[in-house]
């Protein structure tokens, strides 16, 4: 993919998918493990089908690679956070990237379409905005990296969890540490968002369902199957 396409593929990802977020305080107050986390953490891994307007998918979480990312996804699909909500960013051209969802306010029918990809999960017990750190998993090291971004291309050769297609990963603002709802599903290998962003899961049935969706379809339900 030509150097300018990419990097403006990746520009649809940083502060436009969480304007909300570009602020300096709207990010992760503990850019750390689930040692010192205040969100959920995931052991192992959960499988969890998204029904939508389009199909259902079946989504393998990583818990033992991303328990923090992994954690704050499974809590949220508990809550019901993600139903009635809508793929708000699809991109297929120039070249196949990204189908994005999972704003909480875009389950909202007041809420403007303009606004969709500027929500964030409100945690309802503190009335506050909940952030994630980045989080990035390396073969060779006990713990995921924590809240930087990493380039080193000898690095990026050791991931766990790349963005194969089929990835799921988490959307957030310029600042690494502002990730909160909203995710994406890579539409065909993005190595150049490796290191940058937190791959947490894979889509493990249904593909063919997120290539035929379209921006403004709905998760109509998100729920933990056992496998």
């Amino acid at each position: 993919m030509p150097r300018q396409l990419w990097r403006s593929a990746l520009a649809l990802l940083v502060c436009v998918p969480l304007l909300a977020s570009c602020a300096r305080s709207t990010t992760a107050s503990v850019p750390a493990g689930c040692a010192q986390s205040t969100s959920p953490c995931l052991t192992g891994k959960a499988m969890v089908q998204m029904t939508t307007s389009r199909g259902a998918i079946t989504l393998e979480v990583n818990g033992d690679a991303a328990p923090v990312t992994a954690g704050n996804f499974v809590d949220l699909v508990k809550r019901g956070v993600y139903n009635g909500t809508v793929f708000h960013r699809v991109v297929r051209e120039p070249v196949p990237f990204v189908v994005q969802g999972g704003d909480p306010a875009s389950s909202d029918p007041k809420t403007p379409k303009g606004s969709y990809g500027t929500g964030s999960f409100i945690d309802p017990a503190s009335g506050q905005a909940r952030f994630i750190p980045l989080e990035v998993k390396f073969r060779g090291e006990d713990q995921p990296r924590y809240g930087r971004v990493t380039s080193n291309p000898s690095d990026l050769l050791q991931i766990e969890l790349a963005h194969d297609r089929g990835a799921l990963a988490m959307a957030r603002s310029q600042a690494p540490d502002s990730a909160s709802a909203q995710f994406y599903i890579a539409l065909r290998p993005l190595p150049e968002l490796d290191g940058r962003y937190a791959v947490f899961g894979r889509v493990t049935q249904g593909l063919d369902v997120v290539d035929a969706i379209q921006q403004d379809d709905k998760i109509i339900k998100a729920e933990l199957i056992t496998p």
